[in-house]
């Protein structure tokens, strides 16, 4: 029995001894905290997302890209259905066509009456030369009827060819006036068909352009996250064919208490490490801070409650990083956010910057 009670006394001081050097190395390997220059918070990963969508309503008629691609700014991902639009093209450009006809037909009017006013001038010309010469003649010849030199009836015949002559004149002067008015309305038919020529050319160019956006290009370079519609699928205007990441603007949304979020400036250094790659310490910089705090009470009245005021911080990754490491980025994925508060402090061992080779 005596035994038995020294082996227990043994056993025990053997456990006891290897809890010891358990907690020692517990606190040994534990990680230290970062101190009153650092702060921390728990996000994930975010980025910029972009829909393609259609401008008109129309047929899918081609899909080039699918989900998980890499695409450039600019690149063709989709085409959409134009053949009702390449008709009413072909229908725009032959109105142009027509009305500069049209505006040639015109201005040739313009001329021909332009050429009848200058020939009606000159009848009137002749007809004023005519009107003088009667009138001359019908003077003398009153002179010599008060004479008697005359017969009478040669001074009525006098007198009815002035009065025509007078009357020629003034149909010749209302000739010229008509060719005035022919030219007027022929030039409002020019003026009317260069209108024509420029309204069929704006619809010409509206339809080129609606042609153009039936090609869907990628507004910035990213990757395309899912596709939204397929090859045949009708869309009303607006409908969304695809939605992509934007590759270069890549950053983590975490929250800071109130205390802290005071202390932050834009432009801070931030530590990044991902659950799903925590061998890596990815840079940032702290490009937005909040206004207006989030999490907020009804009542603020101590102290307590203060602390339970966050604010919504985001740490953009360098858009260089991100081209060099495209593979890597993907949204959502959870982390922790080390941000430095004091310029002066040193970042510690494990939050070293160390990226992917």
């Amino acid at each position: 029995m005596k035994r038995t009670r020294t082996q227990s006394i043994a056993w025990g001081a053997v456990a006891l001894l290897v809890a010891a050097g358990a907690f020692y190395a517990w606190r040994s390997l534990a990680p230290q905290g970062l101190g009153e220059g650092f702060a921390s918070g728990n996000g994930r990963v975010e980025a910029t997302e972009l829909d393609v969508a259609t401008k008109l309503a129309g047929r899918v008629a081609e899909l080039r890209v699918d989900e998980g691609d890499v695409v450039e700014a600019g690149q063709v991902l989709a085409q959409m259905d134009t053949q009702v639009l390449q008709a009413q093209l072909e229908q725009a450009r032959a109105q142009v066509r027509q009305a500069q006809n049209a505006k040639l037909t015109a201005a040739a009017l313009v001329a021909q009456r332009e050429s009848e006013k200058a020939s009606a001038q000159a009848v009137v010309v002749q007809r004023q030369a005519e009107l003088t010469a009667t009138q001359k003649r019908l003077a003398r010849t009153e002179a010599l009827v008060k004479r008697a030199a005359m017969p009478q009836q040669q001074l009525d015949d006098d007198s009815a060819t002035s009065q025509s002559a007078q009357a020629a004149l003034s149909a010749a002067r209302a000739q010229v006036i008509a060719a005035e008015a022919g030219i007027e309305a022929a030039r409002s038919q020019v003026v009317e068909a260069q209108s024509a020529i420029e309204a069929a050319s704006a619809s010409t160019a509206r339809l080129q352009a609606d042609l153009e956006d039936s090609q869907l290009k990628a507004p910035r370079s990213g990757r395309v996250q899912y596709r939204v519609a397929q090859v045949g699928e009708v869309l009303p205007a607006g409908g969304k064919l695809l939605n992509l990441v934007d590759l270069s603007d890549v950053y983590m949304t975490f929250f800071l208490p109130s205390a802290q979020a005071g202390r932050v400036r834009l432009g801070d250094d931030v530590r990044l490490v991902f659950d799903a790659l925590p061998d890596y310490v990815i840079p940032a910089r702290v490009s937005y801070v909040a206004s207006v705090a989030q999490f907020t009470p009804k009542s603020v009245e101590t102290a307590s409650e203060r602390e339970k005021l966050m604010f919504r911080v985001k740490a953009r990754i360098d858009p260089a990083l991100l081209r060099a490491h495209q593979d890597y980025v993907k949204t959502g994925v959870p982390g922790m956010a080390y941000l430095r508060l004091a310029p002066d402090a040193q970042w510690p061992e494990h939050l070293q910057i160390k990226v992917p080779q």
